[in-house]
């Protein structure tokens, strides 16, 4: 842990709801006048987005398995962990940004599917915030987690996972429902090995669950709505985490354990703002007394 430039991170597979997480912690940034610098997990892919179908389609050409973005070949973890280990102790590191869609490439002149140059962080920061796949990952000779000093984990019940990557990606994206299900398929292995073992390192999870049947995601019209979803929230130390101040803010809020409590999708939002201000609140506060 970095004790003195902290480092947050968010980590959860895409469509997810890590957005709704990104978007809570600017508002929580922009509200507390906190200065973070800001660092997205695509921009730590070893592959542009045509390099990358190309590989797979090559492995598959030859009756392998492709690699995946879930997995350690796809990804720069050392790089990574690099930068984490950099900011930790001086503040300082390289990124760079992945170009996602139509808006970004107009913006910054480069084709969809690439990366820009690496850069050096902005001086004065007073956190590191990362978003993406890996802000918790362990593999061989990488441990990203240990230089995180909140880490926050987005999941979602995995049938809900899936129904959000088939309409993100056969309605956006255009691809047929069996090559999305050949993606599943592909990546299930990385999922297991480098995605679900994040969620026992976290400090606090938000896991998604559909109440409304997704037994078939395949077949789903539509993606439940925050309003037709539960979230568990489990907090890896309970002490002192202040459960009936939580429960009297949070209506229709229960606790289903001593360290989880459960409250409805709409108040997703409400119930970040309560619990992460006073944790960033904290991480400022001991930031100020190492500077």
């Amino acid at each position: 842990m970095s004790m003195k430039h902290p480092i947050i991170a968010v980590t959860g597979s895409s469509g997810a709801g890590t957005t709704t997480v990104k978007h809570t912690f600017a508002a929580i940034f922009h509200r507390e006048r906190v200065n973070a610098a800001i660092v997205e997990g695509d921009s730590f892919h070893r592959y542009t987005r045509n390099e990358m179908k190309r590989l797979i389609e090559d492995a598959e050409r030859v009756g392998q398995r492709g690699i995946s973005h879930f997995g350690p070949e796809a990804n720069l973890f050392e790089e990574l962990e690099n930068l984490f280990r950099a900011y930790g102790e001086s503040a300082t590191g390289r990124s760079r940004s992945y170009i996602h869609n139509e808006e970004e490439s107009a913006r910054l002149g480069l084709p969809i599917g690439t990366f820009t140059e690496w850069e050096d962080l902005p001086v004065g920061t007073d956190c590191l915030f990362y978003e993406g796949l890996h802000g918790g990952v362990v593999a061989d000779k990488v441990d990203v987690a240990r230089h995180v000093d909140l880490l926050i984990g987005v999941a979602p019940a995995i049938n809900l996972e899936w129904i959000q990557k088939l309409h993100r990606d056969t309605r956006i994206r255009g691809y047929s429902m069996e090559a999305v299900q050949d993606t599943i398929l592909r990546r299930m292995h990385d999922y297991v090995h480098y995605i679900v073992p994040q969620f026992s390192l976290t400090h606090i999870n938000f896991q998604r669950i559909p109440i409304v049947d997704t037994s078939n995601p395949f077949i789903a019209r539509d993606v439940p709505t925050l309003d037709e979803s539960m979230v568990v929230i489990r907090f890896k130390d309970p002490r002192g985490v202040d459960f009936p101040y939580l429960l009297r803010m949070i209506h229709e809020s229960t606790m289903s354990r001593a360290n989880s409590i459960v409250i409805p999708g709409g108040k997703l939002d409400l119930a970040m703002q309560l619990i992460l201000t006073p944790l960033i609140w904290k991480l400022m506060e001991r930031r100020r007394q190492w500077v």
